[in-house]
């Protein structure tokens, strides 16, 4: 018997296909979250803590009264772009469904802030009505639930900081929306949690920074992480490319992780596959690629950030 159909007892139906402000909507758990939350490099036992304040939150939630622990079951992710807060959210969301488990499958939706936006007078706000107050609400009426909020200042933008153009009551209201919504969500469903991601954490509004449990800033790799983002890259190159494989030697990758300080994990991947085109010999061949054509590429990608 597989692990989903050991965890799963009754069956779980996902949202409209379409349905406004929805970008992704799955069971957990889920093999290919499963895989990003195994090839996202962070600090020693950061993914082993957030899990453990995540698991901790939903089980507080569920036994102990919200006036007296007033815990909102929400995770704030922020960092440039490029270190994986994305990755990393996805992964989270299906390590607590494996951890927590449940008879009914735990369903995984991703709100995509833009969708909601409108210049029309008023829509943004019945969006997000709709989305809070009838989607994820009757999403969360059917068993637990993971939600996230990529890029979460394009929904909760910082209202002190709105200019008075472009309908900011309009957008308000939005705001005020979208923490109405929270607020519902946390007191009616303890098997709610949601992650929000955020490049451009001062841009979000504080309400929503005031009832995070827990704000999380993913850093930018350190050499260690670096080294294994890279050797995960080039070992990958390797496998389909055999003439790569001078790059998956130990001093080639000190040699890269070094060089690469201050990238992120998505600029370092880039920068092997660009290595694989950096010199017009090789005719864009990867098999051509050699340790002089990645650390050439490092430096540019560092020069170009």
């Amino acid at each position: 018997m597989s692990e989903t159909a050991r965890l799963h007892t009754f069956p779980r139906s996902l949202p409209d296909e379409g349905t406004q402000g929805i970008a992704d909507a799955r069971l957990l758990p889920d093999e290919e979250f499963r895989e990003a939350w195994s090839s996202i490099a962070l600090p020693t036992d950061m993914r082993e803590r957030m899990l453990r304040a995540a698991v901790a939150s939903i089980r507080l939630r569920q036994a102990v009264p919200f006036d007296a622990v007033p815990l909102h079951g929400i995770t704030l992710l922020t960092g440039a772009p490029g270190v994986g807060k994305t990755t990393v959210a996805r992964g989270l969301a299906d390590k607590i469904a494996r951890t927590l488990g449940s008879p009914t499958p735990w369903l995984f939706l991703e709100v995509d802030p833009h969708a909601l936006a409108s210049a029309s007078l008023g829509r943004s706000q019945r969006s997000v009505e709709t989305l809070f107050g009838t989607v994820i609400e009757e999403m969360a009426m059917a068993g637990p639930l993971v939600v996230l909020v990529d890029e979460v200042e394009t929904l909760l933008t910082d209202r002190a900081a709105l200019s008075m153009d472009a309908n900011p009551v309009d957008v308000h209201r939005a705001v005020d929306a979208a923490l109405v919504g929270l607020d519902r969500l946390a007191r009616r469903h303890t098997e709610v949690f949601v992650l929000a991601t955020s490049n451009f954490p001062d841009a979000i509004d504080p309400a929503l920074a005031s009832r995070a449990d827990n704000v999380i800033r993913v850093p930018l790799p350190d050499h260690t992480a670096r080294r294994w983002i890279l050797e995960h890259t080039v070992t990958a190159i390797a496998r389909a490319f055999p003439g790569a494989h001078a790059l998956t030697a130990a001093e080639a990758l000190d040699a890269a992780a070094e060089r690469g300080e201050g990238l992120d994990g998505r600029r370092l991947r880039k920068a092997v596959a660009a290595a694989c085109a950096y010199r017009p010999e090789t005719k864009g061949d990867p098999n051509g690629v050699t340790v002089q054509d990645l650390l050439g590429a490092l430096d540019h990608a560092r020069e170009t950030a």
